[in-house]
């Protein structure tokens, strides 16, 4: 079976591409060998858009999953205009960019809050100009202005944010790269990607990130909600 190539683990910036229909689900989902869209996954939602048909025609796209296989990313666009696509049909997806940036942005900061809250995290979900994670902490006193501050003092130094791969051994040797209690690193191929923001943060992620923290922009502290006697979720916003 063929897998789809996922452009965007390459090139997050990129907001367009040819591709080939592989297949249809029965949810209509486009099954594509190729795709710059974000397949909805470790709190991250799925990317939207368009798919033009050889016809011509835009097809709404309102969500991309995983599809069973999951090797296989399905653009979800309904059953009805799914069928009308033909196997081996060469179609252009167009991302949703304004959307995928601002997740981008609130995904970055989402590390890098990480970095200011040194704990365990037990959850975690990105919007679309917003985002959260829940901690683990023995002790409530958070403040909402000094993790405010911390934060964009880390998003001031515009540090880069880079990819690199390690080897499933690799990460077993390293257990201290896994922040996350919940959500584990995608594994399955034999290695694993790791996101590093240059001097602050290294950790698994398949997510979509921008290029240097300072294209964050300024991120604000909205709330912080006692959850459980330990838990706490702090949720941020970009300011504007």
């Amino acid at each position: 079976m063929t897998a789809t190539a996922l452009l965007f683990r390459d090139d997050a910036y990129a907001t367009s591409c040819e591709a080939r229909v592989l297949g249809i689900t029965p949810e209509g989902g486009v099954i594509l060998d190729r795709t710059v869209f974000y397949a909805q996954g470790g709190g991250q939602p799925g990317d939207v858009g368009a798919l033009v048909a050889a016809t011509g025609d835009r097809i709404e796209i309102t969500n991309t999953v995983y599809a069973a296989d999951r090797s296989q990313v399905a653009h979800l666009v309904g059953t009805e205009v799914a069928s009308r696509l033909a196997e081996g049909e060469t179609v252009t997806l167009q991302l949703d960019w304004p959307r995928r940036l601002k997740r981008m942005r609130v995904h970055t900061a989402l590390h890098l809050l990480s970095v200011v809250l040194p704990y365990p995290v037990t959850g975690g979900s990105i919007g679309d100009g917003d985002g959260r994670l829940d901690f683990d902490i023995p002790d409530a006193g958070l403040d909402k202005t000094e993790i405010t501050d911390k934060l964009n003092a880390l998003v001031a130094r515009d540090a880069p944010v880079t990819e690199r791969w390690i080897t499933d051994e690799e990460l077993d040797a390293n257990p201290g790269l896994v922040k996350t209690m919940s959500v584990k690193p995608p594994r399955g191929s034999g290695r694993v990607r790791l996101v590093e923001i240059e001097g602050i943060d290294l950790q698994p992620c398949g997510g979509t990130h921008v290029r240097r923290t300072a294209e964050i922009g300024r991120v604000v502290i909205t709330d912080i909600e006692k959850k459980g006697k330990q838990n706490r979720r702090v949720r941020l916003s970009l300011a504007e």
